[in-house]
C-alpha cells in the first residue's frame, strides 16, 4: 500500500483543512496516510472511526511562512522536516505540504537528493487550455537563474511527466520565448533551442498565448519567468471572475442570463481553481514531493494526495533517469 506523509501543520489555516482533506481522500482511495504535526491537535480533528486508519508522527515545531527557507535544515523537529525524513527513510513514498514552499523544496532537494544525472529539480504546474487538456509548465519557482543545460533537462522531465501523468502519448514540448523563430529569445533560450532541437516532441519556440491554446503540451522556462506567468495568470482569472460577478450584480438582464449560464460558470471555475489540481510536484528528486498552496482547502489537499499517489504509481522518475543516462552514454 502506498504511504503518503502529510505535513499537517503547514498551510495558512492550521491542521483542520489538511486533516479534513486527508479524510476525504481516504473515502475515495486506499492508501496509508501519515499525518505529521502536533498529535493532540490532529487527534482532536479525527472521527473515532478513522483514528486506527491514520498514522501520526509527533512534530512540535512549525516553519512559518515568514521564516527563512535556509533555516529549515536546522529545524529537525519541524513538521515538514520530519515528513520529508519519512520519505528519505523509506517509511513513506511521497510527501504533501501546504506549508513554507521554499522550506519544502530545499529540504526535498537536500534530504531526498536529486535523481541520477539531474542537475536541478523543477517545480511543475498545470495550466488550463482551450482543448480541455491541461498543459505542463516548468519551472515555476524552484530556480530563478538557469543555464541552458538546466532548461534542456526541464524539457526532458516535462516530456515524461506529461506522458506518464497526463497520459499524452506524444507530448509536444515548446521553449517559452518572445517569438516562434529560432533566432528569438535571450542567449540562454537560444542555446537551449539548439540542445533541444533533436529531442523527441520538441516543436520549437512557443509564445505566452500557446500556454493556453492547446498547441503545446509542455512549456519550458526558468523559475523566474514561470512564476511570473503563473501569478499573472491567477490574477487575470481572478479579475475576470470579479468583472463577471459585478456585471451580473448591476444588470437585471445579466442576472437572468447568469441563472441560465450557471453550469457554464461552474465549469469555468473548475478550470481555473487551483484546488482541482492540488499542488505542484517538485520533479527531479528521489521520491515524490507535492508543494500545495498555503491557502489550500480540504479539496486541494485531497487532490494533492491523489497526485502524489499517481506520481508514485507511474514510474516517471525511472523514465527520466533512463533518458538522461542514455544521453550521457
Amino acid at each position: 500500500m502506498i504511504k503518503i506523509a502529510i505535513d499537517a501543520m503547514g498551510g495558512d489555516f492550521g491542521p483542520e483543512p489538511i486533516v479534513r482533506g486527508t479524510l476525504e481522500a481516504l473515502k475515495e482511495k486506499k492508501f496509508q496516510p501519515i499525518l505529521v504535526g502536533k498529535k493532540d491537535e490532529i487527534l482532536s480533528l479525527l472521527p473515532k472511526g478513522y483514528k486506527d486508519k491514520i498514522l501520526i508522527v509527533e512534530a512540535d515545531d512549525v516553519i512559518d511562512m515568514g521564516d527563512a527557507a535556509t533555516d529549515a535544515l536546522k529545524r529537525k523537529e519541524s513538521s515538514i522536516y520530519k515528513a520529508i525524513e519519512l520519505v528519505r527513510e523509506g517509511q513513506a513514498d511521497g510527501v504533501v505540504s501546504a506549508g513554507h514552499s521554499g522550506a519544502t523544496m530545499s529540504l526535498a532537494t537536500l534530504r531526498l537528493g536529486r535523481l541520477k544525472n539531474v542537475l536541478r529539480p523543477a517545480l511543475v504546474t498545470l495550466m488550463p487550455t482551450k482543448t480541455g487538456q491541461r498543459s505542463v509548465m516548468l519551472d515555476v519557482g524552484a530556480n530563478v537563474d538557469c543555464k541552458a543545460e538546466h532548461l534542456f533537462q526541464f524539457g526532458i522531465m516535462g516530456y515524461y511527466y506529461a506522458q506518464d501523468m497526463l497520459k499524452i502519448d506524444h507530448p509536444r514540448v515548446g521553449l517559452l520565448a518572445n517569438g516562434e523563430e529560432s533566432s528569438k529569445g535571450n542567449e540562454v533560450t537560444k542555446e537551449t533551442f539548439t540542445m533541444l532541437k533533436n529531442e523527441k516532441g520538441f516543436i520549437g519556440n512557443v509564445e505566452g498565448n500557446n500556454i493556453f491554446d492547446g498547441s503545446c503540451d509542455v512549456i519550458v522556462c526558468d523559475g523566474f519567468i514561470g512564476n511570473l506567468v503563473l501569478k499573472a495568470s491567477e490574477g487575470v482569472a481572478s479579475t475576470i471572475s470579479y468583472f463577471i460577478k459585478e456585471y451580473i450584480r448591476k444588470s437585471p438582464v445579466a442576472i437572468t442570463g447568469a441563472l441560465l449560464m450557471r453550469k457554464v460558470f461552474k465549469l469555468l471555475k473548475k478550470e481555473i481553481d487551483y484546488a482541482e489540481i492540488g499542488g505542484a510536484p517538485l520533479i527531479g528528486i528521489k521520491g515524490c514531493a507535492i508543494v500545495s498552496h498555503g491557502k489550500s482547502n480540504p479539496k486541494a489537499i485531497k487532490n494533492a494526495i491523489f497526485q502524489a499517489i499517481r506520481y508514485v504509481n507511474t514510474g516517471v522518475n525511472d523514465h527520466i533517469e533512463n533518458r538522461l543516462e542514455e544521453l550521457k552514454s
